[in-house]
């Protein structure tokens, strides 16, 4: 993954895909509901795993070095 990897953005694209399948009549609304609540699942667990995963390390030394 990348650092410029924005999580509200794939969700946004996911989320528009899934839009257009139930346009197109691909999803029923039952449908279009399990896939958008799994997609939010898939969502939290990718920020989940985002969070804390890169730390800026501090300029000055810590205290006993």
């Amino acid at each position: 993954m990348t650092y410029n990897f924005d999580p509200d953005r794939w969700l946004e694209a996911h989320r528009a895909a899934l839009e257009a399948r139930r346009a197109r009549g691909e999803l029923d609304e039952n449908a279009f509901n399990a896939a958008y609540e799994e997609l939010e699942q898939r969502y939290e667990e990718l920020v989940a795993r985002l969070d804390g995963t890169y730390v800026i390390p501090s300029a000055k030394p810590e205290s006993g070095e």
